[in-house]
Protein backbone atom coordinates (compact mmCIF):
# COMPACT_ATOMS: atom_id res chain seq x y z
CA UNK A 1 0.00 0.00 0.00
CA UNK A 2 1.17 3.23 -0.76
CA UNK A 3 -0.20 6.95 -0.28
CA UNK A 4 1.47 9.86 -2.14
CA UNK A 5 0.62 13.58 -0.80
CA UNK A 6 1.89 16.25 -2.75
CA UNK A 7 0.94 19.99 -2.94
CA UNK A 8 1.94 21.43 -0.10
CA UNK A 9 3.71 25.16 0.18
CA UNK A 10 4.02 28.35 1.02
CA UNK A 11 1.01 30.57 0.18
CA UNK A 12 -0.23 33.80 1.45
CA UNK A 13 -3.24 34.58 3.71
CA UNK A 14 -6.61 34.33 1.25
CA UNK A 15 -4.39 31.78 -1.53
CA UNK A 16 -5.45 28.43 -2.38
CA UNK A 17 -3.64 25.49 -2.48
CA UNK A 18 -5.07 21.98 -3.83
CA UNK A 19 -3.28 18.83 -2.18
CA UNK A 20 -3.28 15.50 -4.14
CA UNK A 21 -3.35 11.74 -2.70
CA UNK A 22 -2.59 9.40 -5.09
CA UNK A 23 -3.11 5.77 -3.87
CA UNK A 24 -2.06 1.99 -5.35
CA UNK A 25 -1.85 -1.24 -3.67
CA UNK A 26 -5.64 -0.53 -2.93
CA UNK A 27 -9.00 -1.37 -4.35
CA UNK A 28 -9.32 2.60 -4.64
CA UNK A 29 -12.70 3.30 -5.10
CA UNK A 30 -14.19 1.14 -2.04
CA UNK A 31 -12.01 3.22 -0.01
CA UNK A 32 -13.61 5.75 1.76
CA UNK A 33 -10.23 8.33 2.19
CA UNK A 34 -9.81 11.36 4.54
CA UNK A 35 -7.58 14.30 5.16
CA UNK A 36 -5.85 15.21 8.60
CA UNK A 37 -3.30 17.37 9.51
CA UNK A 38 -1.44 18.71 12.20
CA UNK A 39 -0.08 21.18 13.18
CA UNK A 40 2.91 21.71 15.50
CA UNK A 41 2.69 21.66 19.19
CA UNK A 42 -1.23 19.96 18.41
CA UNK A 43 -2.78 16.98 17.99
CA UNK A 44 -3.57 15.32 14.89
CA UNK A 45 -7.18 16.18 13.52
CA UNK A 46 -9.34 15.13 11.16
CA UNK A 47 -10.55 17.90 7.88
CA UNK A 48 -12.19 16.51 6.00
CA UNK A 49 -13.39 12.66 4.54
CA UNK A 50 -15.24 11.13 1.35
CA UNK A 51 -16.75 8.10 1.12
CA UNK A 52 -16.81 5.68 -1.77
CA UNK A 53 -20.33 7.20 -2.62
CA UNK A 54 -19.17 10.79 -2.65
CA UNK A 55 -20.36 11.77 0.51
CA UNK A 56 -18.50 13.97 2.40
CA UNK A 57 -17.70 15.86 5.97
CA UNK A 58 -15.75 18.38 7.11
CA UNK A 59 -14.32 20.23 10.54
CA UNK A 60 -16.26 23.04 11.04
CA UNK A 61 -13.15 24.83 10.91
CA UNK A 62 -12.97 24.42 7.48
CA UNK A 63 -16.58 24.23 6.38
CA UNK A 64 -17.32 26.47 3.03
CA UNK A 65 -13.42 26.81 2.42
CA UNK A 66 -12.37 22.82 1.35
CA UNK A 67 -13.45 20.82 -0.59
CA UNK A 68 -12.84 16.88 -0.93
CA UNK A 69 -13.28 15.21 -3.85
CA UNK A 70 -11.74 11.74 -5.49
CA UNK A 71 -10.69 10.33 -8.75
CA UNK A 72 -11.18 6.83 -9.35
CA UNK A 73 -9.85 6.25 -12.55
CA UNK A 74 -6.95 8.15 -11.38
CA UNK A 75 -6.80 6.57 -8.03
CA UNK A 76 -6.68 10.26 -6.10
CA UNK A 77 -8.16 12.01 -3.27
CA UNK A 78 -7.63 15.77 -3.65
CA UNK A 79 -8.17 18.34 -0.88
CA UNK A 80 -8.91 21.91 -2.46
CA UNK A 81 -8.25 24.66 -0.11
CA UNK A 82 -9.46 28.20 -0.67
CA UNK A 83 -9.65 31.13 2.18
CA UNK A 84 -6.75 29.93 3.58
CA UNK A 85 -5.34 31.61 6.84
CA UNK A 86 -2.45 31.31 9.22
CA UNK A 87 -4.09 29.11 11.32
CA UNK A 88 -4.22 26.14 8.56
CA UNK A 89 -0.55 25.99 8.86
CA UNK A 90 0.50 22.11 9.19
CA UNK A 91 1.41 18.88 8.14
CA UNK A 92 -1.45 17.58 6.01
CA UNK A 93 -2.19 13.85 6.06
CA UNK A 94 -4.13 11.62 3.78
CA UNK A 95 -5.49 8.01 5.62
CA UNK A 96 -7.30 5.27 4.33
CA UNK A 97 -9.37 3.92 7.32
CA UNK A 98 -10.12 1.12 6.05
CA UNK A 99 -6.49 -0.45 5.47
CA UNK A 100 -5.86 1.63 8.10
CA UNK A 101 -2.82 3.10 5.96
CA UNK A 102 -1.20 6.49 6.27
CA UNK A 103 0.33 8.50 3.66
CA UNK A 104 3.41 10.78 4.38
CA UNK A 105 3.04 14.41 5.18
CA UNK A 106 3.20 17.47 3.36
CA UNK A 107 3.52 20.64 4.83
CA UNK A 108 1.50 23.63 4.43
CA UNK A 109 2.68 27.03 5.24
CA UNK A 110 0.58 30.40 5.15
CA UNK A 111 2.28 33.08 5.93
CA UNK A 112 3.18 36.75 4.40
Amino acid sequence: VQLQASGGGLVQPGGSLRLSCAASGIIFRINPMTWYRQAPGKQRELVAAITSGGSTNYAESVKGRFTISRDNAKNTTYLQMNSLKPEDTAVYYCYAPREDYWGQGTLVTVSS
